[in-house]
């Protein structure tokens, strides 16, 4: 049997993660047992303290095992730590860290749901492997941690034995992932389909909505955003930003990547694209008018780029959000 260790960790903790793994991977032993077949998971709740508080008190977890308890896992699943203060969370837990080391240096596998990755992060298990989160915090996670290669569009990633999946209920589709792995593809279909997970998704690009990233002091690549947001109908260079703003091309290239994470070109497109979005999700406009709305005139260089921001060509993304427009 595959020991599974779910951590409950103290703060603002996604209960549904915790409960969630809880259910299906044991779910998972009731569809061997149906089948006559003997339980391949033996799971358990681990933890720092028992009766651990969540949800500012509206929910208390006992766990099944303290970390000193558990001498070997085979996986260990960490749940989204939420919060407004992500260094605090970690700092709260950090007596977890040790464990999951020596746990790591002993063949245990781990999987973070979420924001669970800046936890795992934070332990330097993730240095120089892909990583997902979820789109919203993937600036913050940047700054917190260069040196892991986060993947914007991914809902799971894999790195020898390390597994992360994207924002929020994304978490479903790597349990399904997981017990592929180690149940074989026909109980991760039976699981799939009693949970209603839509198997094998791959991507939460079409969820993402680009806010714009202003969380910097650099205050002429503040003045670029607002004007490539003010007009983004219009065609937009870089050497037009650069001329408004009295800086040098290379010099306002530099500072934007390093500003905002996305070079200038990147953010003129994303920008477009939300807009799009947005009207395909409110008008009935058809494709064209919405692409001339946005300050494109060719088709194909709309799609193109459409569907490389959001996993969708335009038109069914329309289809997706906007049932008037499809009756």
């Amino acid at each position: 049997m595959k020991h599974i260790s779910i951590l409950v960790p103290r703060g603002h903790t996604s209960v549904t993660n915790i409960e969630g793994s809880h259910q299906v991977f044991c779910e998972v032993n009731g569809i061997l047992a149906s089948m006559g077949r003997d339980p391949l998971f033996k799971v358990e709740l681990v933890g720092l303290g028992h009766d651990t508080s969540q949800r500012n008190g509206l929910f208390t977890i006992d766990p099944h095992k303290l970390i000193n308890d558990v001498k070997k896992t085979d996986l260990i699943v960490i749940p989204a730590m939420l919060g407004n203060d992500i260094a605090a969370s970690i700092e709260m837990n950090k007596e977890f860290i040790p464990w999951i080391m020596d746990q790591r240096a002993n063949g245990a596998e781990l999987a973070s749901f979420c924001v669970g990755s800046f936890f795992l992060a934070s332990t330097g298990l993730l240095k120089g492997k892909q990583c997902a989160t979820h789109w919203r915090f993937t600036n913050e996670f940047r700054e917190m941690f260069p040196d892991v290669n986060l993947v914007d569009d991914k809902i799971i990633t894999e790195a020898d034995g390390i597994y992360t999946s994207g924002g929020a209920y994304s978490y479903v589709n790597l349990l399904a992932y997981l017990v592929e792995r180690y149940a074989g593809r026909e109980i991760a279909i039976v699981v799939a389909k009693a949970f209603m997970i839509d198997i094998d998704r791959d991507s939460q690009s079409p969820f993402i909505m680009f806010k714009g990233q202003k969380n910097h002091e650099d205050e002429p690549v503040k003045k670029a955003q607002e004007f490539i947001e003010n007009n983004f109908q219009e065609r937009i260079t870089v050497d037009q930003l650069a001329s408004n703003l009295a800086l040098g091309r290379r010099s306002l290239e530099r500072r934007f990547k390093k500003a905002t994470c996305n070079t200038v070109t990147e953010y003129i497109q994303r920008v477009k694209v939300e807009a799009a979005k947005k009207s395909f999700e409110t008008s009935r406009k058809n494709i064209q008018e919405v692409m001339y709305d946005v300050g494109y005139s060719d088709i194909k260089a709309f799609r193109t780029v459409f569907k490389k921001t959001t996993g969708l060509s335009p038109l069914e993304y329309r289809n997706k959000y906007n049932k008037q427009a499809v009756a």
